[in-house]
Order: structure tokens, then C-alpha cells, then sequence
């Protein structure tokens, strides 16, 4: 007992010292040490915690244009900002109430000498709001950067606020979706009470926008202090700003009036007869994101219902083939636009909508409506495809570009589960999504963000949250392992020992918590909360046998894997206390598991101690903690999938599947078993949807996952040494004869084309960056390789 006190006493001391030493961000000191004399301001007769949209303006003079004008912007909940009627962004990013974002604009070619206007339009979504979004009262914060640029500052005498009250918010007690909903409410517009052309420097403000003198909401001393109150803490964006492009929908599907092609491509308005009801139904012919905008004339007494769907569904609430339309119907969320009569009037929702099928219900009064236009603004991170791949083999690259979309469409600020239904990064998708993001983008700063978002989610007993941001908690324990594991790949793939070392204290408490909960016979006991693996149906709720009542295989087994990750990373920091520490219940948990839980008459691993379960996860992991011998692999892993008895890895948890296949040499099998997402492709599905069967979201990252297995299970590029320093390339190829691929790497860019001669025999060109070597595997033989372009013939 006392020595087991000691350790943990050991381990906090020496976790603390580690994570004193180091930032806990990505940020400008100069910017954090800076105090602001901005103030938080508000509408002073709004409730700060009740559904609102506040409208401020700042109109002020300039001698002349300047030539650096650089303000700080943020809000509670949000904001979109305006510089003399132009759009200048949207935030802030998001975060937490201690790691809360502003953005940094220099907004000098948008000035003028002579008079301005800064405007911003700041929602306060309070229950209704996204469950991804965490607030504190509703409030808007602009900060000029130096003295000169004070003239802009939030201050009680400068801004003038108006409290929109054409707004109104849509839930889900107003609309239908089939499933978890968690993205947050829609806009019911009223436009005969809308302050039109309000950001606009032409703009004449009535008495209805007051002055906030009697609402200043508070005072941050410095970003270290946040509000005066100490309950936000403001930090620079450390992610930049996203993506938007216009996109207009490609086809009208169907109407109950006549719509030409020309109405969708922005060259014809379409005018309804006053006292009428039509239908419009768009197909984009893709899933996409971003803020419709829908601008209309005249129809005083209209009504228009927008609502936006990613399939649409027959009467038995089915989606089938996605491009079918014929006797299927339109479900889901959806905005109502009531149109005052004015000209040229543009609707646009506060937040973005995610649809393939985009359908309009108009009806009119007694004046004709005109709809002017429909376009959307395309809204994501701003990743771009800088990797490429090319085979025999053509559905491979349908495969890929609809992979593509799938990781797009999942990334705004955060990681993103799916676009439509949650927009929640989750431990279990961002893991994959990261890698993603390294081999096809190189962009690593949304992976380091999600790294820096879970760990300040570590509760005080020691576990990450699943999914965070988040304002609603939620624990899944298998996730904090993940992140464990996410910090080992960013370890493997970049070079950045302070950042990674900061966040070694936060896997200490992941570990020690877990430690808790093994047993006397060294597997884990019962698991508090829910411990979701993979949701098929042998499954209660996504949790295999054992995890919530104790000794699962499965459960301890990822706990060995991480274990193992975990003291790559003491070692390589030169804890050796914590390694070696950690080895001893490494090794004796791998020991437990292969005395309690091997079927020696089945060859295979079984969920629990009792035999009476048994499934591809926790073979899967066996081989992958090396608990099962070395010799066996490739039997235990060829039984695992021919074995149909076993309950069998839905769409994301093959990706672990294929990691234990690469590791046994059989590699080959992720080439030649893609049905899954054929199949998806045959079913016109324009993302790669999250699970195999009848599915509730069209568009889930941890299905993007060819995206890697086509650079690092075909192409076979990995890191064998910590930084990418080296590389090992092995490739898969199974039935194909060629292929070419090529990835980012912090030095430059790999490299690889293959021809296959025959069952044995491959040329190879491969190109590795400057200051990089590796290693060339190919059925049993092996070759170094060096820097700079090499060709290979074995």
C-alpha cells in the first residue's frame, strides 16, 4: 500500500515538474502580457443568458487611410464582423471559457479617410445552442492593437447596440431528425422587423439602438485574467480562419412551378403568384456546408421554409439510393424567412447548414414573391489535397476524392464528427481524422489544437472527456486512450518535443486512472460510464462484454496498447521511472490476458475470462499489443475474418483492423476487401457515411479512413523513427500492378511508384526529402534507402 502511495506521489511530482515546464498554448507573449481597455459590452436591457441577437455599431473618423489598422475581435457566442458593410469574419474559434479564442484582423484596406463603420452581429444561443459550444453571457469585445487604434475599443460611450427581435429560434421540437442531434438551433426570420442594411456606413440609426452605458459586462485586465470576473480567458486564434467560396446547387429535382436551370446558375429570378403554395427541391448533386443565401424582392405575407437534408427518405423512413428521388420526401432541419416587401433583401443563417437537398415551401399573400437568387458560401478548414494517388485500378480514385469531401466536410474549427447531425470532435474520429490531415494535407495545426482541447478536458479524477468542446459532458473511457495514442502519432510524425512533452503530465492521470481499475488477476475491472468501442449489434450499446461489469478483454487489451505507446514516450523523454513503472503492468497484464483469455481448442482470443464471446476487436488487438506470439499472427488474423461466429468491425474499426493486418504481413487484405466502400458509392453516396448499414449521418470522418490506407497500408509510407526521420516503406498492393503516390512530409515530400513484374518481382522509384532515409521492404527483402531519388529493382 505505502509503496504504492509513494509512486503515485513520485509520479504527480515529477508529472508537475514536467508540465511547469512548458506552454500550455500556441501564443503571442507579447499579446498575453498586453492589458486591454476594452470592455465586454452588451445590450443593458437583454437578459446575458437568454436567446438573443445584438447588432453594434461603431461610427468613426479618420484624417487618413492607414496603413496598418490591426483590432482583436471576440464574442459570446458568436459573431460575424463587418469593416464599412464588407464581411471581414466569423468567430470566434471555438474553445472553452479558460481557453477561450479571438481573432486578429488588419483591417487598414478596408478604411477610409473620413468616416467608417465597424459593425458585428453577435447570437446568444443559450439552451439552443450548438452542444460543441460553451458560453458565459452574451457579449462582444473590440480591441484596437496599439493607442492609435483605440478609437475602436468596446466602451459604453463609442458602440451602439440594437436588439434584433425578428429573430426567433427553430429546435428540434420544431423539426424533424432521425437520430442524436446536437448542432444547435435554426433561424425563424422576421423581415418586416429587420434592421436592414444596419452595417452599412449609409445606415441611420433610430432610437431604438441605444448605447450600452448600463451594460458593461466586464473588463479584462489581460488575456491571462479574461473577463474581470476571471470566467473567460481570452487566447489568440491558433488555427486560421476558414475556408469560404461560393457554390451554387446544380439541379432543380423537382417543382410545382416552372424553375429553369437558369434560376440555379444566377442568370433568372423566378417570380410566385401572390395566394399561392410551391415546392422547389434542389439537388446539389454532393453533400456541402456552409450559409445558404437566399435573396428575395417584394412578397409582402410570405412565408418561406428552407430545409436542408442529406438524403431524402421513402415512407419507410428509409434513404436507399441517394440520387433516387421518386416517391421520397424531404426530412429534415430547416430556417423560415418571412420576406416585408423590400427589394433585393438577402437571408443568410447565423450558423452553417450541411445538405445535399436543399427544398423551398413558399407561401404567398396577396403580393407576388420574387426569388431573386440562391447560392451558398462553402464553409471548411482550409485544408488542401498537397497528396495524390494513382492505380490499376479506377474505383480506387473514386474512393479517394469522395474520402476527400468526407474530411472536409468534417473540420471547421474543430474536428468534427459529422457535419450534419453533432459537429462534436470526438476522441475516437479526430484520432484518424489527424492522420488524414498529416498524410494528405501536412497541415498539423487543427490535430494540435484537438491535442491541446482534450487534455484541458482531463477531469479531476483523470480522464478525458469523449468529445470536447462540449458543453454537455460526456465520458467514454476507451477515448482517453486515444488521445493518448493521437499524442504518439504526432510524436512519430513531427518534430516538437516541447509541445509534446507538455501534455506528458495529462497522460500520467489518463494511465493512473486506469491503473485504478485493474483487478487482482491484472485485466480491468468494470468501467464507469459508457464504454463505447464500435456499435454493432453483438454489442450493448457499442460496448463489448466485461466493460461496464468487469474483465474485458477488449478493454484491457487497449489499455496495454496505450501502455505501450505511453512508454515509447517516458523513454524517450528520459523517464525512465515512469516507463519502467508502467512495463511492470504492461507485462503482467499481457500475461493475464493470454493465461484467462486464449481458447486454445478455437486459436483465438475471446472477449472475457468465461469464453463465451468472442470478436474481431479483441483479436485485432492482441496481435497489435504483440500479447499473441509473433508466429501466430498471421493465423489468428486470417481466422479473425474468415470466422463469420465472431462479431464482426463495423466501417470505423477497420481501421484497426488494417493496422493488425499490416502488422502480420498481410497488408494485402485492405486492397482487396473496399466492398464497404464501393457499396456506398454504388448507393450515390457523396460522402462516406458512418456505418455500414442503415445509417443515420451521410457524412462521418472515421469513414474517410482510405484516405490513409491508400499512402500507409498500399503505399506502405510510415514513420520508423520518431519525427518521420526515417521511413519504412512496405507495400500492399494485393491484386494491383501499379501504383503512385505521393505525400507531404516536414521535410518536403515522399515519393513512391511501383510496378509490380509478376507475383515477386517490383521496380520502385522513390524519393525521399533531404535529411531523410529509411528502409524498403518487399515479400521478405529489404533495401535502405537514402535521400533524394532512388530506383529499386527487386
Amino acid at each position: 500500500m505505502y509503496r504504492s502511495l509513494l509512486i503515485s506521489l513520485f509520479l504527480f511530482l515529477t508529472a508537475y515538474t514536467a508540465w511547469s515546464q512548458y506552454p500550455h498554448q500556441d501564443i503571442n507573449e507579447e499579446l498575453l502580457t498586453r492589458a486591454w481597455s476594452a470592455q465586454w459590452i452588451a445590450h443593458p436591457e437583454v437578459s446575458l443568458q437568454e436567446y438573443s441577437v445584438q447588432h453594434f455599431r461603431n461610427t468613426f473618423s479618420l484624417e487618413d487611410a492607414p496603413e496598418e489598422f490591426v483590432i482583436h475581435v471576440s464574442a459570446d457566442n458568436r459573431y460575424q464582423f463587418f469593416v464599412n458593410g464588407k464581411l471581414l469574419g466569423r468567430g470566434p474559434a471555438r474553445g472553452d471559457l479558460l481557453h477561450y479564442r479571438f481573432e486578429s484582423y488588419n483591417i487598414a484596406d478596408l478604411l477610409q479617410a473620413g468616416e467608417n463603420v465597424l459593425a458585428a452581429v453577435v447570437w446568444n444561443f443559450a439552451e439552443d445552442a450548438p452542444v460543441a459550444q460553451h458560453t458565459y453571457r452574451t457579449g462582444l469585445i473590440v480591441q484596437g492593437n496599439k493607442e492609435a487604434e483605440a478609437i475602436v475599443n468596446t466602451n459604453p460611450e463609442q458602440w451602439q447596440v440594437y436588439h434584433n427581435q425578428a429573430y426567433d429560434p427553430l429546435t428540434q421540437a420544431d423539426f424533424t431528425v432521425y437520430g442524436y442531434y446536437a448542432s444547435g438551433a435554426c433561424d425563424r426570420v422576421d423581415g418586416s422587423v429587420y434592421p436592414w442594411g444596419w452595417e452599412t456606413l449609409d445606415y441611420s440609426s433610430n432610437n431604438e439602438w441605444v448605447t450600452p452605458r448600463a451594460r458593461v459586462v466586464g473588463r479584462p485586465y489581460g488575456f491571462r485574467y479574461g473577463y474581470g470576473d476571471g470566467a473567460i480567458n481570452l487566447y489568440p486564434r491558433n488555427i486560421p480562419m476558414l475556408e469560404e467560396k461560393t457554390e451554387r446547387m446544380a439541379e432543380v429535382e423537382r417543382a410545382s412551378v416552372t424553375v429553369d436551370a437558369a434560376f440555379v446558375q444566377g442568370n433568372q429570378p423566378v417570380t410566385i403568384p401572390a395566394n399561392q403554395q410551391a415546392t422547389i427541391l434542389l439537388d446539389q448533386t454532393y453533400l456541402t456546408m456552409g450559409y445558404p443565401q437566399l435573396t428575395v424582392s417584394e412578397g409582402a405575407g410570405s412565408k418561406m421554409k428552407v430545409t436542408y437534408a442529406e438524403a431524402l427518405y421513402d415512407e419507410n423512413r428509409k434513404k436507399g439510393n441517394r440520387n433516387e428521388t421518386e416517391g421520397k420526401e424531404i426530412v429534415g432541419f430547416y430556417d423560415i424567412f418571412l420576406p416585408d416587401g423590400g427589394e433585393n433583401r438577402t437571408f443568410q443563417p447565423l450558423w452553417i447548414r450541411t445538405f445535399r437537398y436543399l427544398q423551398l415551401d413558399i407561401t404567398t399573400g396577396d403580393e407576388p414573391l420574387v426569388l431573386e437568387d440562391l447560392s451558398h458560401q462553402y464553409t471548411a478548414y482550409p485544408f488542401e489535397k498537397t497528396a495524390f494517388i494513382q492505380t490499376d485500378e479506377p474505383t480506387m480514385d473514386s474512393i479517394w476524392d469522395v474520402s476527400w469531401r468526407t474530411a472536409r466536410l468534417c473540420a471547421l474549427e474543430t474536428y468534427m464528427d459529422c457535419p450534419y447531425y453533432e459537429q462534436l470532435q470526438y476522441v475516437g474520429d479526430t484520432r484518424i481524422q489527424a492522420l488524414i490531415s498529416l498524410y494528405v494535407d501536412g497541415d498539423d495545426r487543427l490535430m494540435r489544437n484537438a491535442l491541446f482541447q482534450f487534455a484541458n478536458s482531463i477531469t479531476s479524477e483523470g480522464i478525458t472527456m469523449s468529445r470536447y468542446p462540449s458543453g454537455l459532458p460526456q465520458y467514454i473511457p476507451p477515448y482517453a486512450l486515444f488521445w493518448i495514442n493521437m499524442l504518439h502519432d504526432y510524436h512519430m510524425h513531427r518534430t516538437d518535443d516541447d509541445f509534446v512533452q507538455q501534455f506528458v503530465p495529462g497522460m500520467t492521470r489518463v494511465l493512473q486512472w486506469y491503473e485504478t481499475y485493474v483487478d487482482t488477476n491484472d485485466l480491468l475491472k468494470g468501467m464507469p460510464w459508457w464504454n463505447y468501442v464500435d456499435a454493432i449489434p453483438e454489442f450493448d450499446r457499442g460496448t463489448p462484454p466485461g466493460a461496464q461489469d468487469g474483465h474485458s478483454t477488449f478493454i484491457t487489451l487497449q489499455y496495454l496498447y496505450t501502455l505501450q505507446q505511453a512508454i515509447e514516450l517516458y523513454d524517450y523523454f528520459g523517464l525512465t521511472e515512469f516507463a519502467d513503472h508502467y512495463q511492470q503492468i504492461a507485462d503482467k497484464i499481457q500475461s493475464a490476458v493470454q493465461e484467462t483469455s486464449y481458447d486454445d481448442s478455437r486459436q483465438l482470443y475471446a472477449d472475457t475470462p468465461e469464453k463465451k464471446h468472442y470478436s474481431q476487436h479483441t483479436n485485432i488487438f492482441a496481435v497489435l499489443t504483440q500479447t499473441a506470439p509473433e508466429e501466430k499472427w498471421q493465423p489468428i488474423m486470417q481466422r479473425t475474418v474468415a470466422d463469420t461466429s465472431l462479431a464482426a468491425c463495423y466501417i470505423y474499426f477497420r481501421f484497426y483492423l488494417h493496422r493488425a493486418m499490416q502488422q502480420a504481413g498481410l497488408g494485402d487484405y485492405f486492397v482487396e476487401h473496399q466492398d464497404i466502400w464501393k457499396d456506398m458509392l454504388a448507393e450515390g453516396l457523396t460522402t462516406f457515411a458512418e456505418h455500414d448499414e442503415d445509417t443515420r449521418s451521410d457524412c462521418h470522418a472515421w469513414s474517410a479512413s482510405p484516405l490513409y490506407e491508400y499512402l500507409a497500408t498500399v503505399g506502405g509510407i510510415t514513420p520508423a523513427a520518431p519525427h518521420f526521420t526515417e521511413v519504412r516503406v512496405a507495400p500492399n498492393l494485393g491484386s494491383l500492378t501499379e501504383f503512385e503516390g505521393e505525400m507531404p512530409h516536414p521535410q518536403g515530400t515522399i515519393s513512391v511508384k511501383l510496378n509490380r513484374k509478376g507475383k515477386s518481382s517490383i521496380q520502385a522509384e522513390i524519393a525521399l526529402p533531404e535529411g531523410v532515409s529509411g528502409s524498403f521492404h518487399w515479400q521478405g527483402k529489404q533495401t535502405d534507402l537514402r535521400a533524394g531519388k532512388q530506383n529499386i529493382n527487386l
